[in-house]
């Protein structure tokens, strides 16, 4: 629609969703305080695409995201169920009485957050446009317990929806499996509701390009986020649908249910959400969706800890803010259900995505130069959980180039000069950057995208950059930006790619190897065993999708 924002409605659904969100919206609220970037960079990306405009009781103005977050009894901490922005209905009636009015102040029963208290009196003030923001210590990681412990976005009264009969916390009361998730929204309490905030997003857009689905697939959250994507598909048709299922990082070998159930957790949902969203795309810094534990991914220029949900949430909203770039651009966006046509052809409904945080330009060098030193074969990290994506064939890419200045797009060598690769001779950017995916991945379906605006990395984000980054930010080797510090240029790709055969095939024969009969208080949840056998079949059908032999670069 030309002039309007294409918007989309954002869905976070689980904890882990929660943190993913939460380090994603404070990016998108970096972005936004950036006054001083340079016209063409803050005018890339359009923030109405992903935020709405309204107006509190009292008049003021407000910018919140469009955004339903799902989570569990307990799981808020010291942020009200319906925000702080708004006041209260009751207390503005109250105000209106004009006899004598007593306050009685309810005790918290969860205080701020210490390390939130530390970053909001670190904020410093706002000088030239810019908030002067000191790092919070790594130390202070450890009293974040939830994900509204570092949110530092208002959300809208709408937004969050709390199931209550479910814990977060404790023994008891959890949120396990497949069945119970899809039981939540069978009831008419929890369906009512979330259809009555769907309504109220949904009906206030001019041009709606389709929702976004946080999703945790390790726990009861798939079958909720199952049930979502079906009735977003029945209500929505013709909307895209995407969803980003997200595993926390490693797991522990000593809790042999709790990884039967993430693994049935994670098929079942992979399966069933494919079925129902434009395309599915698993998120995990783990080395495998399987039961056999591998190390976690690396990034060489990150020292994080995979064990801290904070730290690995983090690394993958930074992944997202760059993949979903293409459809949320002022000019020339390419819409959710043209980049799914793209990806997901001949059935293949799963795609990986990868990155390289930071990627490793450095101001002064032109990007000719800087991907002719990456080598012959760009060293992506999968952020999938298909293992080390070398040596697989692709089908189809969306990949996103971030951060890197306008100067530095083209070769500056001096006329005459011998050129040390055929991107020296691009005359634009996009061209350099094209033409390096051809030469990576020759005869791929391919859309790449090069953005001025690098990804915004101000505290609370993690402070987990390697310690050879100097006081600017930028040493010859490595990447971070300056800016104190606050941003950095991200190399990001979707891929619908081979390494999937293998993934699928693996979860499908693990499962086969499963005796359910030890783990029947999975199919008493609501799951029955020809749902199993049916599962088997679509996984292996799924994987046939993915068969190198199909590919293009035959």
């Amino acid at each position: 629609m030309a002039g309007g924002a294409r918007e989309v409605l954002t869905l976070q659904l689980g904890h882990f969703a929660g943190f993913v969100g939460a380090h994603w919206w404070n990016q998108q609220d970096a972005a936004l305080g950036r006054t001083t970037d340079a016209p063409e960079r803050s005018g890339e990306l359009c923030p109405d695409v992903l935020y709405r405009r309204g107006r509190t009781l009292h008049g003021q103005e407000t910018y919140t995201p469009r955004l339903i977050l799902m989570d569990l009894k307990g799981s808020l901490s010291s942020l009200k169920e319906e925000g702080g922005l708004y006041r209260d209905r009751q207390l503005d009636a109250a105000i209106a009485w004009q006899g004598k009015l007593t306050t009685h102040k309810e005790e918290e029963i969860y205080p701020k957050n210490p390390y939130l208290q530390d970053f909001q009196s670190a904020e410093g003030v706002l000088s030239n446009g810019i908030w002067r923001i000191k790092s919070i210590p790594n130390g202070k990681v450890g009293s974040i317990r939830v994900w509204s412990d570092f949110l530092r976005v208002h959300l809208h009264p709408r937004s969050i929806c709390l199931i209550q009969k479910y814990n977060h916390d404790g023994e008891t009361g959890r949120l396990e499996a497949f069945g119970q998730g899809e039981s939540i929204l069978k009831e008419p309490r929890y369906l009512e509701e979330l259809e009555d905030r769907l309504h109220f997003y949904v009906e206030e857009c001019d041009y709606l390009q389709g929702f976004q689905i946080l999703c945790d697939l390790h726990d009861g959250f798939s079958g909720v986020g199952t049930k979502v994507a079906e009735l977003l598909q029945d209500e929505y048709s013709g909307r895209g649908i995407i969803t980003w299922g997200l595993l926390p990082g490693p797991y522990s070998v000593g809790e042999p249910q709790k990884n039967i159930y993430r693994l049935l957790n994670t098929a079942f949902g992979l399966v069933h959400l494919t079925a129902s969203s434009s395309f599915v795309c698993p998120l995990s810094l783990s080395g495998s969706l399987g039961l056999r534990p591998q190390p976690p991914v690396n990034f060489p220029y990150l020292h994080y800890d995979a064990t801290l949900p904070f730290h690995c949430s983090a690394i993958l909203a930074t992944a997202l803010d760059t993949v979903t770039a293409p459809y949320r651009l002022r000019s020339s966006p390419v819409s959710m259900v043209r980049l799914a046509d793209m990806l997901s052809c001949s059935g293949k409904k799963v795609v990986t995505a990868e990155a390289i945080i930071p990627f490793p330009w450095v101001p002064g060098q032109s990007l000719p130069d800087t991907l002719v030193q990456l080598g012959g074969s760009t060293p992506w990290t999968s952020l999938s959980a298909c293992g080390d994506p070398s040596g697989t064939r692709c089908f189809a890419q969306s990949v996103v180039l971030r951060g890197v200045d306008k100067a530095s797009h083209t070769s500056w060598l001096p006329p005459g000069t011998a050129l040390p690769s055929p991107l020296h001779a691009c005359p634009t950017g996009e061209e350099v950057l094209a033409q390096y995916l051809q030469e990576q991945q020759p005869r791929v379906i391919s859309s790449s995208h090069l953005l001025l605006a690098p990804c915004r990395v101000a505290p609370p984000y993690p402070h987990f950059f390697s310690s050879s980054f100097g006081q600017q930010g930028v040493v010859p080797s490595c990447p971070l930006r300056s800016e104190a510090g606050q941003s950095i240029p991200v190399f990001g790709a979707l891929r619908s790619s081979s390494s999937l055969h293998q993934t699928l095939r693996s979860l499908a024969k693990e499962l086969t190897q499963l005796d359910l009969r030890r783990w029947a208080s999975f199919l008493e949840a609501g799951v029955e065993q020809d749902d199993v056998e049916e599962l088997l079949q679509e996984l292996h059908s799924l994987a046939q999708c993915y068969r190198a032999s199909d590919s293009l670069t035959d």
